[in-house]
């Protein structure tokens, strides 16, 4: 009987979820699924970018004896070039790429120029489908550059729509808010009450958002700010008379339809590319601090330089959120990375533990586990705490009172430090 495959559930998927997993990870493929892999790569249902996505695993991670099978030339044992590899691979991509695309095979890191010249063809609608797999998967697994970074996100400026390439200038020290876009599966959200303390201090805030990539297709920010009505910005000059209570929405699809397009890419190669971190610190209406969550420790610097890159002064980042989101942990270690752009250009930067004593009565022995996690949950304990300042839940209570203790000492200490003039 013959094995019936999907886009989401077939041999290419599990060997991206193997093999993709990061340079310090990533394991051999078992050798049944390598020759279901073989078996597969000639039908006429594979999905480009799958195939790409898996490739640039493979060539990231290196080959075992074994999965050098899948770098020979059909029906012989003579293995490709990565010149013959990428041409097998990458039949309709722009010949002005072949470089580009070469250079990465062989695990070059790329120049800020040519970063940017391959984020203008990722975000185009040129075909290469094969081609945009291989490229993220393989920058992703041997971890991008700064340079990479910058190239790519000067790239992705430039698909912004028209509303939001306006010369304007926001309000001293809006705060931009930015933590994952796939969101949360087990914990309750608090971002809208962290923009309403941010906005009572007197501080308008923006909330980036998008369409959930994966790997959970949840509950996210965007969906939070859905159903509590907005306000979604539509254009960069958008007036900030009137503030809303929970701060202004940006959703992804209308800043940029070419980001947005990559979310449905993003959810075929099942793993985190560049975009998910790169999506969060992008500054289209030109914030000046910016508040954001890491998950792995060893980004917290990088979130900062990062920042930088995008016109931010002042950057706050949380380590170790719930499901890496804005909402802290209140029985493991967490804090926050509070850096403050000087008149010279560099950053000074500060910690603020939340052990510390001050956060005492915040903490608890453990944070819940909630399930089901369903959205007019969490919408009616916002809502709640929103007016009276307390809802009852103790988790979700203790929760957010440590956020908004934390991000407002960090605060503080930003604006006492900022000497850009």
């Amino acid at each position: 009987m013959k094995q019936i495959y999907n886009t989401t559930d077939n041999p290419l998927v599990q060997g991206i979820k193997t093999i993709g997993i990061g340079k310090h990870g990533s394991k051999p493929l078992p050798l049944p699924l390598l020759e279901e892999i073989i078996t597969y790569l000639d039908s006429p249902d594979v999905v480009p970018v799958q195939k790409g996505a898996f490739y640039g695993a493979l060539m990231a991670k290196g080959a075992t004896e074994e999965e050098k099978a899948l770098l020979k030339q059909p029906g012989t044992e003579t293995p490709y070039t990565v010149e013959e590899l990428y041409a097998h691979l990458c039949t309709d991509a722009p010949a002005e790429m072949r470089e580009t695309g070469i250079k990465l095979l062989k695990k070059e890191s790329l120049s800020l120029q040519e970063a940017k010249k391959l984020g203008d063809f990722l975000y185009s609608g040129l075909p290469g489908e094969t081609f945009r797999g291989m490229a993220v998967s393989m920058m992703r697994i041997r971890y991008e550059t700064e340079e990479e970074y910058q190239g790519l996100m000067e790239a992705a400026v430039n698909t912004f729509s028209p509303e939001f390439r306006e010369e304007t200038t926001a309000p001293a020290l809006t705060i931009q808010l930015a933590e994952p876009f796939d969101g949360v599966e087990h914990s309750y959200m608090i971002t809208p009450l962290i923009a309403m303390a941010m906005q009572q201090a007197g501080h308008p805030v923006v909330v980036s958002t998008g369409r959930s990539s994966g790997p959970k297709l949840g509950l996210n920010a965007r969906d939070i700010y859905q159903a509590l009505g907005g306000p979604f910005i539509q254009s960069k000059g958008q007036p900030e008379d009137n503030s809303p209570l929970f701060g202004r929405a940006l959703d992804q699809k209308d800043l940029s339809p070419a980001l947005d397009e990559w979310v449905d890419r993003r959810r075929l190669i099942f793993k985190r590319p560049f975009l998910a971190t790169a999506e969060k610190v992008l500054n289209p209406c030109g914030a000046q601090i910016l508040i954001t969550s890491v998950f792995h420790l060893t980004y917290m610097e990088k979130m900062v330089r990062l920042a930088a890159m995008n016109g931010f002064s002042g950057v706050i980042v949380l380590k170790r959120g719930l499901e890496g989101t804005l909402a802290p942990s209140i029985a493991k270690a967490s804090g926050i990375l509070c850096a403050a752009k000087q008149a010279d250009g560099s950053f000074i930067t500060t910690t603020i533990e939340a052990n510390n004593e001050a956060f005492t009565a915040y903490r608890a022995e453990a944070d819940d586990n909630v399930e089901p996690l369903l959205p007019e949950d969490n919408l009616e304990l916002i809502r709640r705490y929103a007016e009276n300042g307390a809802t009852g839940n103790n988790d979700f209570d203790k929760r957010t009172g440590l956020a908004l203790a934390l991000y407002r000492e960090g605060l503080n200490w930003i604006k006492k430090n900022l000497t850009t003039g």
